[in-house]
């Protein structure tokens, strides 16, 4: 079969490599998907840099969302087991977490469902405890994660705040549903949203960039507000004052949702029932930007790693397309 490898690290662009290699051979417990389509994901471009907190042995096949096909016939959502991920024809998954497919969404937007919406759920709902009419402010709206967010927000009768890097991806959060948007690129964004929020600032702001954002977002939390924090995406971790939390009366919510997998397996079957419902009435929808063959994965995961994306991009097989 064709796979993409990483054989050291490095940007993604210059360390993977297509091969043909032999398909993999299913561990205990494990099942062989066929990929139809893999989602790709920031995390995947840390994995090739080596930054992320997994690291599989080298060489490894970068790719931890797929929608795949059992053995069966089956369409199914699955988080591949490294180091055989869905940058590849086949890959291995844990056959006790696999997901239906839900039928209202192509295999593209079903690679594209599980760990944004599964992360926007938990954050918002979970943690945050998003009432409907409260103010929702999500940054890097128009990306993979935020996007989930905008429109699980909109689902939950939030009033959503967009902030974005620049025109296209303004017109892009607008089409997603927000009902304001600030580039931050153009705009002064404390004063943007403080004005769009009547000097109250965002009950909940949900958070996959840190570094500058999280600053702007500890100045626009709301009393009693939320600040869940996702992720790091500008590659700076904050530092929160918390004599600032505590003055100001505020949360810091930090949200790792790979834990549930151990911690509360129920809570993703719960997560994914739920999002299986809002896809079937059309109350969200992945928003793939761009569906590339196999061969051209590695430039589509580095365009990711660049910032250069709107929404998700989807390795789709050919078989599938």
């Amino acid at each position: 079969m064709q796979a993409w490898q990483v054989h050291e690290n490095g940007e993604p662009s210059e360390v993977m490599r297509l091969a043909e290699v032999e398909r993999p051979t299913p561990g205990d417990g494990q099942v062989l998907l066929r990929v139809r389509a893999a989602n790709i994901n920031f995390p995947d471009a840390l994995l090739c840099r080596g930054q992320y907190q997994v690291r599989p042995p080298l060489p490894f096949t970068p790719g931890v969302e797929i929608c795949g096909e059992t053995a069966d016939g089956r369409r199914v959502i699955a988080n591949p087991a490294l180091p055989y991920g869905g940058f590849a024809e086949y890959a291995l998954a844990d056959a006790r977490a696999l997901l239906p497919a839900p039928e209202a969404l192509d295999d593209a937007e079903a690679a594209a469902l599980h760990i944004g919406y599964q992360t926007g759920w938990f954050g918002l709902h979970r943690r945050a405890r998003l009432e409907a009419g409260e103010n929702l402010l999500v940054h890097a709206a128009a990306g993979g994660v935020g996007s989930a967010a905008v429109q699980l927000g909109k689902a939950a009768g939030a009033r959503v705040i967009g902030v974005v890097g620049g025109a296209d991806k303004a017109a892009v959060a607008r089409e997603l549903g927000c009902d304001v948007v600030v580039d931050r690129r153009s705009e002064d964004v404390i004063a943007a949203v403080k004005e769009a929020t009547g000097g109250r600032g965002a009950d909940v702001i949900y958070d996959p960039v840190g570094g500058e954002a999280y600053a702007q977002s500890a100045k626009l939390v709301a009393f009693e507000g939320r600040i869940v924090v996702v992720g790091f995406a500008s590659g700076s971790i904050p530092s929160p004052a918390l004599n600032h939390a505590l003055v100001k009366n505020y949360s810091i919510l930090g949200l790792h949702w790979g834990l549930y997998a151990t911690k509360n397996p129920k809570l993703i079957l719960r997560c994914h029932e739920e999002l299986t419902e809002l896809a079937a009435r059309g109350a969200i929808k992945p928003l793939v930007s761009e569906r590339v063959p196999l061969g051209e994965a590695a430039g589509a995961v580095q365009k990711v790693a660049d910032g250069r994306s709107t929404g998700r991009i989807a390795v789709v097989m050919e078989e599938a397309a």
